[in-house]
């Protein structure tokens, strides 16, 4: 069966999109018999969901759409993304579904699916399920071979257990969490208080509407945090998404972490943690340079591949990475999990706080960098028309350009080391321009002209 090229389900990080407009109970009726299809009419599906309001009604659809392809349903209810990574390889269970949107606002709904190693589906896996999906060629179990469903209600206290044993914080750091009412609010405050910490925890009610901030975990969003952090002198702030798959740091001074520092900073740990040479960190094209020189002193590598965190996963394995990680605050810890985890990646700030000091300090010991993000608003119809001639447009808009990278947009290098990426969003309608540079003077020169740029192109080709 040949794989529909013209149609496509999946952005850069599972299914997502809109309720009732391109996010429907009969497209996850129709994606849960496809993805059973797939898996031969059998087996085992671990099925999680977050905080959104809609999530019990995909939930059903899915479950109808396994159960009737003749595939079991393991149900563990409401948890954080990265606990449905684990327990479908705790399980054993074929693949595992997450009904999320991670970080998008409450409208919008997803499906993400996973792999038995607890990683997230590939891209070929991912067009594998499209072509089932747009084909309608499903597999149907008869009456009597109907899946069943089951509820596994001991997978949490496991992956609680499993944490605590990996990570080692010094007693008595105090840590203000912010959950964003959603999927980590029951599970992330508990834990860092049994790993030994003092929790003071804000938007951490599970509400689906995200009364308190939106999801997104930046700095626009965390004032509430920023605040608690310096009013209860805590050492350490820590947010994340909707799902709990990302985290981002906040110093004790109510400052926002980086996250091209914040990823430095865990990368360099983890390097002196495993003790060895020629180490190996996966990230993504729009990392920056900040984070190549967190592993000089121990002679390690960064690799960069296409931004998502199931390429950041598939380079750690072909690369037999020590960690790997976005700068969104989307690490992955291949020590645990396959699967991009907020939780750990929080509790593995904390530990390093604890035993190395403010993050303030740590965060200044870095180099600073002009990194400016910016986005342009942009149809998903539009996207391919404007990035159809984007990099002859960049190269020979800049005359010092030394690198050109393809891999996932355009990325260009510059004889002074600064860079821009722009790149079309895989999970909103945006494009996005990411760059950094040695001054702000020209990080807003090279800003400008690639903005104008992609606004010109987009005015163009409409």
């Amino acid at each position: 069966m040949p794989v529909n090229t013209n149609k496509k389900l999946f952005g850069t990080s599972g299914i997502r999109g809109k309720i009732g407009e391109e996010v429907t109970s009969n497209l996850a009726l129709n994606v849960a018999k496809a993805l059973a299809t797939y898996l031969g009419g059998t087996g085992n599906v671990v099925l999680g969901y977050d905080t959104k309001t809609t999530n019990k009604m995909l939930d059903n659809a899915i479950t109808a759409g396994l159960l009737e392809s003749g595939v079991n349903v393991l149900k563990i209810g409401m948890v954080p993304t990265p606990l449905v990574g684990y327990a479908v390889k705790t399980l054993n269970a074929d693949a595992g579904i997450m009904i999320t949107a991670s970080h998008n606002p409450s409208q919008y709904n997803g499906i993400k699916i996973w792999n038995s190693n607890g990683m997230a589906y590939t891209p070929s896996q991912e067009r594998e399920i499209e072509n089932i999906y747009y084909s309608k060629e499903f597999k149907e179990a008869s009456w009597d071979n109907i899946g069943t469903i089951y509820h596994d209600k001991e997978i949490k206290q496991k992956y609680i257990n499993n944490l605590l044993s990996i990570v080692d914080i010094k007693p008595g750091l105090k840590v203000v969490i912010d959950c964003a009412s959603g999927a980590g609010s029951e599970l992330s405050p508990l834990i860092f208080r049994m790993a030994g910490c003092e929790v003071v925890t804000v938007n951490s009610q599970i509400d689906g509407f995200f009364p308190g901030r939106n999801p997104e975990p930046n700095e626009a969003n965390l004032g509430d945090l920023m605040e608690v952090v310096i009013a209860t002198g805590a050492d350490l702030g820590i947010a994340h998404d909707g799902d709990a798959d990302r985290m981002i740091a906040i110093d004790e001074n109510g400052r926002v972490g980086d996250f091209d520092k914040l990823l430095a900073i865990i990368s360099g740990y983890m390097a002196e943690k495993y003790g060895k040479n020629d180490l190996k960190v996966i990230t993504t094209v729009d990392a920056g340079i900040c984070l190549d020189e967190s592993l000089d002193h121990v002679n390690g590598n960064i690799i960069r591949t296409k931004v998502g965190d199931v390429n950041v996963a598939e380079s750690i394995i072909e690369e037999n990475a020590i960690f790997g990680g976005e700068p969104s605050g989307t690490w992955l810890h291949p020590d645990f999990c396959m699967c991009p985890d907020g939780i750990l990646s929080g509790l593995r700030m904390a530990e390093i706080v604890s035993k190395k000091g403010y993050l303030s300090k740590l965060l200044d010991n870095i180099p600073n960098y002009s990194n400016i993000r910016e986005k342009i608003n942009c149809s998903k119809e539009d996207k391919i028309k404007v990035m159809e001639n984007m990099e002859k447009l960049l190269t020979t808009s800049f005359d010092d350009v030394v690198d050109v990278n393809t891999i996932d947009g355009v990325r260009l290098t510059f004889s002074d080391d600064s860079w821009v990426l722009v790149r079309p969003s895989g999970t909103e309608d945006y494009i996005r321009v990411t760059l950094e540079a040695k001054t702000i003077e020209n990080a807003n020169l090279i800003r400008d002209v690639s903005v104008k740029i992609i606004k010109d192109n987009l005015n163009y080709k409409k």
